[in-house]
């Protein structure tokens, strides 16, 4: 027996894709630009733009670049009075419970 049990260079499937092409792509899309902040896109327009599945752009962001992919939530404006009860209320619960002390 003279073979070996060793993976040889080349064996497997190709990565089609997972390229070194596609992954840049992906990089440049996924973060705002600095001179655009808010200039980056979702991970479904991404597959979009670039031709890939979404699992494959997200495989890409998560494994690839290394990133946390986040989704868009729209956040509630709050007006004056709202953030004024906010801070009374708080002020209410820091009061109730002294030994908060303890953990700042």
């Amino acid at each position: 027996m003279t073979g070996s049990a060793e993976r040889r260079a080349g064996s497997g499937r190709p990565r089609t894709a997972r390229k070194n092409e596609n992954i840049e792509q992906v990089q440049e899309l996924v973060l705002s630009q600095e001179d655009k902040p808010q200039s980056h896109l979702t991970i479904r327009e991404i597959a979009r733009e670039v031709g890939i599945s979404k699992t494959s752009v997200h495989k890409i962001v998560k494994q690839d670049l290394a990133l946390k992919c986040f989704k868009k939530r729209q956040a509630t404006d709050l007006t004056e009075a709202n953030k004024q009860a906010r801070c009374e209320r708080s002020k209410e619960l820091l009061d109730r419970y002294p030994a908060h002390m303890e953990f700042l």
